[in-house]
This record gives structure tokens, sequence and C-alpha cells, in this order.
């Protein structure tokens, strides 16, 4: 093992790096951090760690990037099954060959691994047309805190046997085991795509927002930007046949707009995963999300995106203080009330103590931590990363 620098992980930083080329190796580094009473933290693409609290104890990390093999592609079946440590951009790259996708957008494809981003549900634009990680992964297997390699869901879409353990990984952070291996459904890569831009006065954003929900059209994104003072920029995204998407482009007839085609999967908007020093994330109800991005703006948040079909928000910063940071989430928080929260994905790791990192306490608290209980009593896994110090 070699000595590596995260610095995600505060005063933990300097965390012992294990590479493990099998399941089997896996779980026998956690059979021994959990006999030494040390955490285990999953690694992959190192994309992510921003995301959450510090560890609350010192462990060992396991760099699963060898872990990167196709186990079975059965292109017919429209599903694939990998190890988790392949990126997603060589996934893609192999779907690409038979002409599918998994059609689900994670930042920087290159270096994110498919673990990873189950642990995190990672979503982008396309989340509107496609859903998430959850629609797609089928089968799953993952080391739990005895070293074992447990699996659950299987290798075909009808399967519905069991337990519903996939759900439980999703989007846990590593914090109920380490993912070895996914299958997952597939999409076929579409025939068309197109991309109509126009612009909006701040104004305007809540009427043009509801044409485009009634409207007949099925976009798989509807993101809006901010640009200069009192307008935005929507972005919406068609993929299909060609003539089904040439007709959708003819239906939305939005006054100022402007369309792109190509042949393939949308190039979704570059600048959609930038990262930024501060970033914060919310969510409310798509109806209430163009009075809130007015809040937003009134508070002088110098840049938003927001995926408005889902209503999630991010806001991004270059500089910021510890006392604005504070000022500013109670303002949005207020205003996502009740349905919705905030939450920081990305501040100094100094910061993560004074601020609420997860946004306002839920009330199924006490459910995740008998299920953490049940899943990780020793509390193995990245031990006091997730919500309520779990």
């Amino acid at each position: 093992m070699q000595p590596e620098t995260i610095a995600e992980f505060g005063e933990h930083q300097h965390v012992q790096v294990a590479q493990p080329a099998s399941a089997a190796e896996l779980g026998q580094i956690v059979r021994d951090a959990a006999a030494q009473g040390i955490a285990v933290f999953p690694l992959g693409g190192r994309t992510m760690l921003h995301i959450g609290y510090r560890p609350n104890k010192p462990g060992v990390g396991v760099d699963l990037r060898n872990l990167d093999q196709v186990i079975d592609y059965p292109a017919r079946d429209m599903t694939i099954t990998v190890q988790a440590g392949i990126t997603i951009a060589k996934l893609q790259e192999i779907l690409a060959k038979e002409n599918q996708q998994l059609p689900i957008d994670v930042p920087n494809p290159e270096q994110a691994t498919l673990g990873g981003a189950i642990a995190v549900n990672a979503s982008g634009p396309r989340r509107y047309g496609y859903g998430t990680l959850r629609d797609y992964v089928i089968g799953i297997s993952f080391i739990n805190d005895q070293g074992q390699e447990v699996k659950a869901g299987g290798r075909v879409v009808k399967n519905v046997a069991g337990y519903d353990l996939m759900k439980l990984q999703i989007g846990a952070l590593g914090t109920l085991g380490i993912i070895t291996q996914a299958t997952l459904k597939l999409r076929p890569i579409p025939e068309a795509s197109s991309t109509v831009v126009f612009d909006c006065p701040e104004t305007q954003l809540a009427a043009r927002l509801d044409d485009l929900h009634r409207s007949p059209t099925r976009p798989i994104s509807l993101d809006v930007w901010t640009t200069q003072k009192g307008y935005y920029q929507i972005l919406v995204e068609f993929e299909g046949n060609r003539e089904g998407v040439e007709w959708q482009v003819r239906t939305l007839n939005q006054p100022g707009a402007q369309a792109t085609s190509s042949t393939g999967p949308v190039a979704c908007a570059p600048d959609w995963c930038e990262v930024r020093r501060y970033t914060f994330r919310a969510n409310t109800l798509p109806s209430r999300l163009a009075g809130f991005m007015s809040i937003a703006r009134s508070i002088s948040i110098p840049t938003l995106h927001a995926h408005a079909g889902n209503g999630i928000l991010y806001s991004h910063f270059d500089d910021l203080t510890l006392d604005q940071a504070r000022t500013m989430l109670k303002t949005l928080q207020d205003a996502a009330r009740p349905q919705g929260n905030v939450v920081v994905i990305r501040c100094p790791v100094e910061w993560k103590s004074e601020l609420p990192i997860w946004g306002k306490p839920r009330g199924d608290y006490a459910l995740m931590k008998r299920v953490k209980q049940a899943l990780d009593p020793g509390g193995i896994f990245n031990p006091g990363r997730f919500v309520d110090g779990m």
C-alpha cells in the first residue's frame, strides 16, 4: 500500500491506499480493517470526494480502478454486467460499438468510475427524460462488513426476486458496503438529436417554463442558465428518430429560439458540471423553480444553473466567506421549504463542521441509522461522511 494525500478527508488526509485486483482481495482488506478497528474508504476516479463530511476515524483507502472488466454483455438483451472500477467513458465506448448507451450524464466521465457514480447517484441534464441510475441498475454485487461478496438482483430485466438491496446502495456514498459489480439496463443510441436555445427575460421565466411543461413535446433535458442581468438562457434538448425530433423542434416554436441538430446522443451543455470552489445544490418543486431562482438572484448569487424539469438548482461561486455562505444557505433553505432542501456540494473542508452540509434534518434519519447499523454495525465503510454523521 502507498500513502496518498486526500485533502477532502481533512485530518485523515494521509491515507494508505491499496489497489485490489479482485473482489477476493478487496474482501481480505475489509476483514483486516475490521480486525484493526479502522475504516475503509472506497475510491474510484476521485471526482466526488468533495461530497459529504470528512471521515470521523482513520482508515485505509481502496482504489477500485483495477476492477474494470466487462463480465457479460448480451447486447441483444440490452444489458451489460461490468466491474465497478470501469470509467464511464470506457463503458460508453464499449456500448457505442453496439449502438447502445447508458443515458446517464456523469461529470468527468474519463475519470469517474461506475461504482462512484452509483454511490452518489450521479445524474445531469438528461435526468429529465431518462431518469437516474436507480432506473438502470438491475443487479449489483458488493463487499459487506465481513468481507463477503453479496449479490442482489440479476442479469435480466424481469428479475424481481429478493430484497431490493440495489436501491440501498445507490446514493449511499459507500457507507453500506463497497460496490464491486453492476448489471445495467441499456438504451439504443438515438437516430437524431437537436438542441433548442432561446433567451428569456427573468420576469417571463415562470410562464415560459409552464408553456414548455404543457407542450406536447417530450424533451430529454430542460435546463436554465443565468446570462446577462435580467435574462436567462433556456436549453431544450430532444432525442429520438429524425422525424420525431424535427416535429418537436417545429412544435416548440418559442420566440427567438435557435435550434442545432446532430446525429447520435445530445451533447449536453459543456458547462453543466463545471467545478467551482463553492457549489450549493437545491431541489424544489419544478413549479416553484422560477420563483426560487428569483430569490437566489436577489441575494447576488452570480451563477445559477437549473435542471428545470426536475426542480434542481446549482449555485456556483468563485469567492465566498463562511459568514456569506451561512446567510445564503439560510435564505435558500427557507425558500426551498417545505418540500425542498439545499446541500453543500463543494466548500473548504474546514467549513464542513460549520455548515449544514446535508441540509435540513429529514424524517427518515432514524430509519437510515437502523439500516446502517444492520449492514455495517462496526462503522467500517466511509464512517461519518453521510447524513447526520453516518
